[in-house]
């Protein structure tokens, strides 16, 4: 199961309660406060991993509750402070924090505007044009980076603090302080270099296991992939590039329309993009339609996605109508170069591997 979205409640530790405490000893029947203060609560804490992929360690625990401080003890012993809850997520994951009036309502809705904040139904009274909205308070994209997500509480003081020369004999205490708490939303965005961008049965998943090692599904229907897979290209001089396959898109995607509309976000962190296009016209549409239709989804979600450099990718150049189709491409979208391949018969693929390289690179140096 994959899990790239995921609400959870967080609650940081109490701080322990200061002790009300007086020194009681041989010869010394009064010997004035000795309260212990409370320990600190603990924290919850996120931290970023390479080794994860998706959220599904928070999907069956959704709720992270950091331990309390223990209270404070006589003879002056502080309580000992509360464990931190170190929380690990994968690399690329964006925390928001939810409203109290989104919490109330529990419903999202999976509108373009989600990608950058929580967004959900107006309360009742409200209008579609005032939503309520998530706050962004962290992007957690390096390995080992981490992010206090609620602080812990601070302990009290046993009555020993309080003490002065008219109060000698305190009789109270501070309570601890109750830790931060929260509702959330975890949100993975993953982290890669390349993304393949087509219509469902354009070839993406037969491209990606012909340029690394993935082993995606691959069937000869359309929504083969349900989500989105991570491949490693690697070169004869150590050189690696991850490339990351997405969910075919089709029209409407961005109004929820579909599979891909749910991974678009995968590929926001991209340095480029791959839009591969089926000339051969296997499922009955026209490449060059499908080229309009695939920069047009891509624009509506998000318009700075038409500004990543862009590769464009004629796939099944091994049938009968490819070689048509790749004319007439050329002849109605003028001043676009296209990369001829066959991702399963393996031709065109080392051009296309040193193709991306560049483009990264290129990209990278912008």
């Amino acid at each position: 199961m994959f899990i790239d979205e995921i609400k959870i409640y967080a609650r940081a530790g109490h701080g322990g309660k200061g002790c009300v405490a007086f020194r009681r000893e041989k010869y010394r029947p009064k010997g004035g406060p000795s309260g212990g203060n409370g320990g600190r609560g603990g924290d919850v804490i996120l931290q970023a991993d390479h080794d994860l992929n998706n959220l599904i360690a928070q999907y069956y625990e959704p709720r992270l509750i950091a331990k309390a401080g223990q209270f404070g003890m006589g003879k002056g012993m502080d309580g000992a402070a509360g464990k931190d809850l170190i929380v690990k997520v994968p690399c690329g994951t964006l925390v928001w924090r939810l409203s109290a009036e989104s919490v109330r309502r529990h419903e999202f809705v999976r509108s373009p505007a989600f990608r950058r904040r929580a967004t959900l139904r107006p309360p009742e009274g409200g209008t579609p044009n005032s939503p309520v909205e998530g706050e962004l308070i962290a992007d957690l994209t390096e390995h080992g980076q981490r992010f206090v997500l609620c602080k812990g509480g601070r302990g009290g003081l046993g009555n020993r603090n309080f003490a002065t020369a008219r109060q000698q004999a305190p009789r109270f205490a501070q309570p601890g302080e109750p830790g931060e708490e929260g509702d959330f939303l975890l949100e993975l965005r993953m982290i890669a270099e390349v993304g393949l961008v087509g219509y469902p049965n354009a070839g993406k998943s037969t491209l990606l296991k012909a340029i690394s090692r993935a082993r995606p599904k691959i069937a000869p229907y359309p929504f083969t992939t349900l989500h989105p897979q991570i491949g490693i290209v690697e070169y004869k001089d150590f050189h690696r590039l991850t490339v990351c396959d997405v969910p075919g898109l089709i029209e409407g995607a961005h109004r929820n329309v579909g599979l891909g509309h749910a991974f678009l976000r995968h590929i926001e962190r991209c340095k480029i993009l791959v839009l591969l296009l089926d000339m051969a016209g296997v499922d009955g549409r026209q490449p060059w339609d499908d080229y309009k239709q695939l920069l047009s989804e891509l624009g509506l979600y998000d318009p700075a996605l038409l500004d990543k450099p862009r590769l464009s990718v004629a796939n099944k150049m091994d049938e009968p109508a490819a070689e048509e189709n790749l004319k007439k491409f050329k002849r109605r979208i003028r001043k676009k170069s296209v990369l001829p391949i066959s991702a399963a018969f393996g031709q065109g693929i080392a051009e296309f591997k040193e193709t991306i390289r560049k483009a990264v690179e290129k990209a990278a140096g912008n």
